[in-house]
């Protein structure tokens, strides 16, 4: 049986992380694989669909590690309010960490490949449904009725997201800070 190596998740990782900071276009498969470690003729070995399949992998193992974030946080907090805060103080340490660098795992993919890739698109729209999708059920649970909440679940994602991305531009967290501060009663208002 031959050895099994983590040649795989390691380029999807890396892949993950350089598709999050630069983006579909300017990442190539040679910076992938030199970044991460693995030989050349690893990359169409593990994915023979190539980038495309390679970036479709990445984004659902990046927006799963998100999703388990916000399930997690939404689980542990006695309010969904302390749920959101969370899940900013989470996204702003990120960006801080990152030099302003690793906004939202999907959406400079997202952005950078709208209309080119119906493969990459489906992606990032299941990866967005599950956060979503994460986020209605809660609000469900805590009283919301499934419409309402699908709606506000939508808000509240694409809320943040445009947080992330003025925070990303501005080198400065202090968009999220905001938006944080407007979600907090807009949440507690909807589930009374």
């Amino acid at each position: 049986m031959p050895r099994r190596t983590d040649t795989r998740e390691r380029v999807l990782r890396t892949a993950a992380t350089l598709f999050q900071t630069q983006g579909y276009h300017a990442t190539g498969l040679n910076q992938v694989l030199a970044e991460g470690g693995a030989p050349k003729g690893s990359l169409y070995f593990h994915f023979p669909g190539g980038k495309e399949q390679l970036a479709s992998e990445a984004l659902t193992l990046a927006g799963a590690e998100m999703c388990l974030l916000i399930k997690t946080a939404l689980d542990a907090a006695e309010k969904p309010e302390a749920a959101v805060d969370t899940v900013l103080a989470h996204l702003a340490d990120a960006l801080t960490a990152s030099d302003f660098t690793a906004g939202c795992p999907v959406a400079t993919v997202a952005l950078d490949t709208a209309g080119s890739s119906d493969t990459i698109r489906s992606a990032c729209d299941e990866v967005y449904r599950s956060w979503t999708d994460t986020i209605a059920a809660y609000l469900v649970a805590h009283g919301a009725d499934a419409d309402r909440a699908a709606t506000l679940a939508v808000v509240l994602l694409a809320s943040i997201e445009g947080a992330l991305l003025l925070a990303r531009t501005r080198r400065d967290v202090a968009p999220l800070l905001a938006v944080g501060a407007h979600l907090r009663p807009t949440l507690a208002e909807a589930l009374r």
